[in-house]
């Protein structure tokens, strides 16, 4: 995987937590229920060992990094993962065509 796409995929995970999580306070109190999908999330990809970073040859010198943050975007959902896939896929076509 080229530098571009890496840097590509790591600015659009972190935009979308960024994003995702000034989500986490409303009117000053913490919503429960995004807790409550961001641990499962996470307890989730830890279980089966799921890591879209190591997936794309992105691998990190911190163990369980890429698993925490791949069920963060798993507790989004899967429209998340959806979109996320489809801008990747526009990234890697873009860069391979140039």
């Amino acid at each position: 995987m080229t530098q571009f796409i890496s840097l590509t995929l790591l600015a659009i995970i972190v935009e979308g937590l960024i994003t995702y999580l000034k989500t986490f306070f409303v009117g000053g109190k913490p919503q429960w229920q995004m807790l409550v999908g961001i641990g499962l999330g996470v307890a989730v990809a830890l279980t089966y060992n799921v890591d879209i970073f190591a997936l794309l040859g992105i691998n990190s010198t911190v163990p369980f990094v890429g698993a925490v943050l791949t069920g963060i975007l798993i507790s989004r959902g899967s429209n998340y993962i959806f979109d996320l896939i489809k801008t990747l896929q526009g990234a890697k076509t873009s860069d391979t065509s140039q």
